[in-house]
């Protein structure tokens, strides 16, 4: 009875650990399934990308970015960084790509793009009482930008020649400064993202008002590092032309801009 005993219960050790082996096994496919995961880089600029009130990253390119590399085996890590490092943390390796109402005007050598996937008006916007109308009546007047944005350089290099010589350009390193500088009168306008502007005076009930000539009509795409070669950027750039086909671009643009479709006509924009 004894001998019977032992054999018994040698064979319960022997099936509970078959039985353990049995659960790690059908784990590990788990763990195998998982998808790769995309460093997607952008600083806060609503309504393209931004905290909300539980520090969750949302907005348009967050909504686009995380359904298109779903879509592609991917998931997506927003990390908020220095924009002015952009460039140089993308060629590292540091993040995967640049999303973040990103213009790509004057930029194509610099990256490999996806898009453009949205069309974007930079434009001027002073206060309301201001006798600014028009770009030439920037002339000698102190212009605020976000600086190494599209805008900083329109004022720079002044190959445009409706653009006039201004008093001052100052570029400031965070985009929520420029509205600050323009609302305490330390600047006579500010040149930005016709969205940004908008969305900026609902969050913080301001009041200004945008000039009717824009500085320009860009396309706003993702940027990967110009030596990228695992055809990632190909791919999203295919898979954001299939979102704008098949409506999920519109449903979530929609959900932050209002006339939604004028920001998807991106075919003329000669990219």
């Amino acid at each position: 009875m004894k001998g019977k005993r032992v054999l018994t219960g040698i064979l319960l050790v022997g099936i509970l650990a078959c039985t353990l082996t049995g659960c790690s096994d059908t784990d590990s496919p788990k763990k195998e399934t998982e998808k790769p995961v995309i460093t997607l880089g952008s600083d806060s600029y609503p309504p393209y990308n931004y905290l909300n009130e539980d520090g969750v990253p949302t907005g348009i390119d967050v909504e686009l970015a995380t359904e298109a590399f779903e879509r592609m085996g991917y998931q997506v890590e927003i990390v908020q960084i220095n924009w002015e490092k952009k460039k140089e943390l993308v060629e590292s390796g540091e993040i995967d790509c640049i999303m973040g109402c990103f213009s790509m005007e004057g930029r194509l050598g610099d990256y490999r793009w996806a898009g453009p996937y949205i069309a974007s008006r930079q434009v001027v916007a002073v206060n309301e009482n201001s006798d600014i109308y028009k770009l030439s009546d920037l002339e000698g007047k102190n212009l605020a930008v976000q600086s190494t944005t599209k805008p900083e350089g329109i004022f720079l290099n002044r190959t445009d020649e409706r653009i006039p010589k201004l008093g001052n350009l100052i570029s400031l390193g965070h985009r929520e400064l420029i509205y600050t500088f323009l609302g305490k009168g330390y600047v006579d306008a500010v040149a930005a993202h016709e969205e940004s502007i908008i969305q900026y005076m609902k969050d913080y009930d301001a009041s200004f008002r945008i000039l009717e000539e824009p500085l320009m009509i860009t396309g706003i795409g993702v940027a990967f590092a110009k030596d990228d070669d695992r055809g990632i950027c190909e791919q999203m750039n295919q898979t954001l032309k299939e979102m704008r086909q098949d409506g999920t671009s519109l449903k979530i643009i929609e959900k932050y801009l209002d006339d939604p479709q004028k920001y998807l006509e991106v075919d003329d924009l000669g990219y």
